[in-house]
């Protein structure tokens, strides 16, 4: 068994050949992951993506079908040693809990040994939560922070927030992520972070996963997928005939102005070129790029990107 003092073990998550299946529909198939501390990882997929069977299954909460996870080089499920020092916060399920917020803490307390409860409260107070009032009495929107505020003071060597954001207006999402960065350098952990609000949180990432029918299609640095992705635009004939050899992931045209975005590699783009053709070169958006990765009309095989670990 793990020996005590594994917050000072450098937490890694390795998944290999995970395969997870429900009824006939495959959930995640033969996938390969490789996560390190101290990194922000944001989880970016569509619906059905595989995203949360993903999470629940680093959390303990699912039993391995196929494949394997180690967290601390040791497996998850039913190892108390490993699942107190992994903490998973989702969308707000607190129906049937009439504990106040203020209780709450005290009782969370108790199963995480690194809980802080003195920044939990003072969080509180910022996000305006009552410490007097029932849980299941709270909005949806200050359930949502009570969950990131959870996963913060959690001090977890491996924290996952699933979409917790949901149902927090702009100013307390904004005031989250604020959290999120700042617990971060104080006391950097591993964190994954899923999300749709991909253009609102992208900044937060030091490396991001794109999940796409169960796999993992990119597994990259945040800089580096930035880097090879940017925006062509001209005259319709000039575009077509700079992007014939790069990777087009989406055009669109105005009249005779065609602006589309590549996937590939800048620096194989020649000066001389780009001036004979009189077209502009632009930065994309980490939200553009997953958008048009993800597009149904593109298969997932012709996505698979190299530049990192990713599942074969």
């Amino acid at each position: 068994m793990m020996k005590e003092g594994i917050e000072t073990i450098k937490a890694t998550i390795e998944i290999k050949g995970l395969t997870h299946q429900f009824d006939d529909q495959k959930a995640l198939s033969e996938m390969d992951l490789l996560l390190e501390t101290p990194k922000i990882y944001g989880l970016i997929g569509r619906n059905g993506a595989g995203k949360t069977t993903l999470l629940s299954l680093l959390a303990g909460y699912r039993e391995v079908q196929e494949g394997e996870i180690k967290i601390f080089g040791e497996a998850v499920f039913e190892n108390s040693s490993v699942t107190r020092n992994v903490s998973y916060h989702g969308k707000p399920d607190y129906e049937e809990e009439d504990e106040k917020v203020g209780a709450y803490f005290d009782f969370y307390q108790r199963y995480r040994p690194k809980f802080d409860k003195a920044y939990a409260l003072r969080i509180a107070e910022v996000f305006e939560i009552p410490l007097d009032k029932k849980i299941n009495k709270l909005s949806q929107g200050k359930q949502s922070a009570l969950k990131g505020i959870l996963g913060l003071a959690s001090k977890t060597p491996v924290t996952i927030f699933d979409e917790v954001y949901l149902g927090m207006d702009a100013p307390s999402r904004t005031r989250f992520y604020k959290e999120v960065l700042e617990e971060q350098l104080k006391e950097p952990r591993l964190m994954i972070i899923s999300t749709h609000l991909v253009s609102e949180m992208e900044y937060l990432f030091d490396h991001v996963l794109i999940m796409h029918q169960g796999k993992i299609m990119i597994d990259e640095p945040a800089d580096e997928i930035l880097e090879r992705g940017f925006a062509v635009t001209g005259e319709k004939s000039q575009v077509e005939e700079f992007t014939k050899d790069l990777r087009v992931l989406h055009r669109e045209a105005l009249g005779q102005i065609q602006k589309v975005i590549i996937f590939g590699e800048k620096e194989k783009l020649r000066e001389e070129v780009l001036e004979r053709l009189n077209i502009e070169i632009s930065e994309v958006s980490l939200q553009d790029l997953f958008i048009h990765l993800t597009e149904k009309k593109r298969d997932v095989d012709d996505q698979r990107v190299k530049g990192g670990k990713h599942n074969g």
